[in-house]
């Protein structure tokens, strides 16, 4: 990422303007209609389906997604550090239906790649022309032994909702001088600068309801993103409160002992009173059940089309997809459904697609009013997206204010991307 001065910070705040604004790929209106079947209603998924049935009222859009409710990871972490309540991250599927979007809520069990359709878990086939996949991602359990049956006592809260609110509730609960240890897996991963906001987020809470505490972080990466961003603001909101060990120390966790609550790392153990354990993770089930998923457990694509380049007529976007130096966030999902949305459209209207060009912003919320962001803008560069110029970062020496106006403008941001996708 290109790191931009206090003075050019115009530019930054371009980029995420344009990434919250989330405007629209320029599609052509199809003359003919199709029939396109979307698995997977997160913001990768339910963008896709509403920029299809904006773009052509004629197609058949049918979205497949077992949860009435979708429970929005960006600002769970708040809901950890007590800043927030979970219902103001949890949006439903009304409007998409009410444009015209057939909603199922039930799980995709068999995709049929021949036959070109898609069974739920009632038997019923739903046939397509075009299916989208966008499932997320799922834990990769047989990579950390011990934690397939851990998640109750060493609740991962990586998929928001349930879990979210046992960990919270395990952090509630926790004595004054405790420890809580956050287990963090080597990429790729979901929104990779998030455990350590969460981290972050953690110590803000316990700074103020149990100052005795500590948070230790066990770390398979040596270097994460934002990493200056993030020290500085450890440095200077919590002092030694929070501790990491990087993987070159010995913070790679190896097992898991959920009876003991023990973490098991490369150079020893660990019993925190608090141990929230992100397992390694891959692309949601079903891609590996449609064949779209390699041996790396994700999905490799085409990075014009989104198409899979080991199913036919099957498209992956969001977390589930390797695509190259495009973050797994929130951000870039919904840019990859409205771009493949467009490229369906054309395709099923016989043009040739437009090379799609995407722009992503993260935002970092480390304590209330203080937040940092990183944006970029990618293309397709062989098989995958990499960065090209125009991308920046929150500079390390900025004034409060700053960080005060970044920390609105994430606010502002979320509430843009969840009306843009859920209405």
């Amino acid at each position: 990422m290109t790191t931009r001065p206090v003075t050019r910070r115009n530019a930054a705040f371009g980029i995420a303007a344009a990434a919250a604004a989330l405007a629209r790929p320029s599609i052509s209106r199809a003359q003919s209609a199709g029939r396109v079947v979307v698995v997977g209603g997160g913001f990768g998924g339910a963008a896709c389906s509403r920029a299809l049935k904006r773009a052509n009222a004629a197609l058949q859009v049918t979205l497949i997604e077992p949860n009435e409710v979708f429970t929005a990871c960006p600002f769970s972490n708040e809901v950890l550090a007590g800043l927030r309540g979970i219902e103001l991250q949890q949006f439903g599927y009304d409007r998409l239906a009410s444009e015209g979007v057939t909603v199922i809520n039930q799980a995709a069990t068999k995709i049929d790649p021949q036959q070109r359709s898609v069974v739920v878990a009632d038997g019923t086939s739903f046939p397509y022309d075009h299916l989208v996949l966008s499932p997320g991602i799922d834990f990769h359990f047989e990579a950390l032994p011990g934690y397939d049956d851990a998640s109750e006592k060493m609740p991962h809260a990586w998929k928001a909702g349930a879990q979210t609110l046992l960990l919270r509730r395990q952090l509630e609960a926790m004595e004054d001088g405790g420890v809580v240890a956050i287990a963090i897996p080597a990429n790729p991963s979901r929104c990779p600068p998030a455990p350590y906001e969460r981290a972050s987020l953690i110590a803000h809470f316990l700074k103020t309801k149990k100052p005795r505490s500590k948070v230790l972080i066990l770390d398979a990466k040596d270097n994460f993103s934002q990493q200056r961003l993030f020290e500085k603001a450890w440095k200077e909101l919590y002092g030694d409160m929070i501790e990491r060990v990087a993987l070159s120390q010995g913070g790679r966790v190896t097992s898991v002992d959920p009876s003991t609550r023990t973490i098991v790392t490369e150079f020893g153990n660990y019993t925190p009173d608090v141990a929230n354990v992100i397992p390694p993770q891959r692309a949601g089930h079903i891609a590996e059940i449609a064949g779209a998923a390699d041996a790396t457990g994700w999905c490799p694509i085409d990075p014009v089309t989104f198409e899979s380049k080991l199913a036919p007529a099957i498209h992956v976007v969001g977390d589930a997809c390797l695509g190259g130096g495009i973050p797994k966030s929130a951000s870039a999902a919904s840019a990859q459904g409205k771009a493949c949305a467009a490229v369906i459209v054309n395709l099923l209207a016989g043009r040739t697609p437009e090379t799609p060009r995407l722009t992503g912003v993260c935002y970092n919320t480390v304590a209330p009013g203080y937040g940092f962001s990183l944006a970029g803008n990618y293309q397709p560069k062989g098989d995958i997206f990499a960065e090209v110029e125009g991308g920046a970062t929150s500079p390390v020496d900025a004034p409060r204010e700053l960080r005060a106006r970044e920390a609105a403008e994430a606010e502002r941001w979320f509430q843009t991307i969840t009306a843009d996708t859920f209405g």
